[in-house]
């Protein structure tokens, strides 16, 4: 296993409370959980947004779930939650960071999604819209892999009609689908950049597809979204070596789970689930594990029984389809990690001392990961 330093430049902030006008103090992240200073290591893991769901926390610093893997002068985001854009400015990612309409997109080599949830797709519209102006015109196209067409509407959850699906021509579609639709709702944009600035058409700047799961595990969405399976390598360039794996996120399907591999060493990303072997496997001897947390007193208090159709219906997801704080240790033990990096934390607004418990059972590194942190993979500069 590679060997591994981990550095950080979180700083907390204040917020607006939704609805007054009083500054909320965000937590302020425990020192004893926080990385060590990053030591110039050529692949390093940068942490962009760590807030999980779609909920503005009131009182959080925290932006929207986003990750970035840096391969020397080059890197690879995971995931677009809300305020990416900024995030990537932030950590000084691309030559032209601080260029007014260059960078940071410049040195962007690929956008891997984990699955199609809001919280993890919003701001992939504002990269590929406004990319052209951020630094997105490379000689080669870049690739953005995600999941594909669920092929089938989720199961309803209580009893009662069914509601009139959203979309009902193509109410499931992947990833791919996804910008092709998103060019055409924004077609009289890219027409006004492309005729009058003569910026290039949006399939010279980016190619879209599907993650090609092996179709036997595709066969049943309802009654079996996480298949036990090995992992699978799907993409590969000068850099990393990118493998997936399918994850318990139900009623999501397919949801992926990433490992990307280079020369320095490994870093997995979880996406979001609860407990599954398939996950342990692509984990396996990783040098770093960025992993999603729920804490359950949450949900519990969000909805406390008796419960609606409704209400039940969230809880569950909410319990069975996220991974307890008690459940994150056993898992990264199992793996065989070298460290555990929590992101996407739901609430996005609780303390440090909410996390502790995740390294119980775990005797690697625990990071309470806050955006902004880098996690270094392998030798020292």
């Amino acid at each position: 296993m590679a060997s591994f330093a981990v550095g950080a430049t979180a700083v907390a902030a204040t917020a607006c409370s939704p609805g007054t006008d009083t500054a909320v103090a965000a937590p302020s992240p425990d020192r004893r959980f926080a990385p060590e200073p990053y030591r110039g290591q050529r692949t390093r893991l940068v942490l962009l947004g760590t807030s999980g769901g779609p909920p503005y926390w009131p009182g959080s610093e925290r932006e929207g779930i986003s990750s970035a893997v840096v391969v020397g002068d080059r890197y690879y985001l995971v995931d677009a939650g809300h305020g990416v854009m900024r995030r990537l400015r932030g950590a000084e990612l691309g030559p032209n960071f601080d260029t007014d309409i260059d960078g940071p997109l410049d040195a962007l080599g690929g956008i891997f999604l984990t699955h199609l949830h809001s919280d993890h797709v919003v701001d992939l519209n504002n990269i590929l819209t406004e990319g052209i102006y951020n630094g997105l015109q490379h000689v080669e196209k870049i690739p953005v892999y995600g999941p594909g067409n669920r092929g089938v509407l989720p199961p309803l959850f209580g009893q009662g009609p069914a509601p009139e699906p959203v979309a009902p021509g193509n109410p499931t579609p992947g990833t791919r689908e996804m910008t092709d639709l998103i060019v055409q709702a924004f077609a009289t944009d890219f027409n006004d950049r492309l005729f009058d600035n003569r910026k290039p058409a949006p399939d010279a700047l980016w190619e879209a597809f599907d993650v090609p799961v092996p179709a036997q595990y595709l066969a049943d969405p309802n009654g079996n979204p996480c298949p036990d399976m090995e992992p699978f390598t799907f993409f590969e360039d000068d850099r990393v070596r990118v493998s997936a794996t399918m994850v318990d996120h139900a009623p999501v399907f397919p949801a992926l789970a990433y490992r990307f591999d280079s020369d320095d060493g490994s870093i997995v990303f979880s996406g979001d689930t609860g407990p599954t072997p398939n996950l342990v496997k692509l984990a396996r001897g990783a040098d770093v594990l960025v992993h999603e947390v729920i804490d359950p007193a949450w949900p519990e208090s969000l909805f406390p029984e008796p419960r609606t159709d409704a209400q039940e219906g969230l809880y569950q997801h909410l319990v069975q389809s996220h991974t307890l704080i008690e459940d994150l240790g056993p898992i990264a033990r199992e793996a065989g990690v070298g460290t555990l990096v929590l992101s996407h934390m739901v609430p996005g607004n609780r303390p440090d001392s909410t996390w502790e418990g995740c390294g119980a059972g775990f005797d690697g590194r625990l990071v309470i990961g806050h955006d902004l942190d880098v996690v270094g993979v392998g030798a020292p500069a």
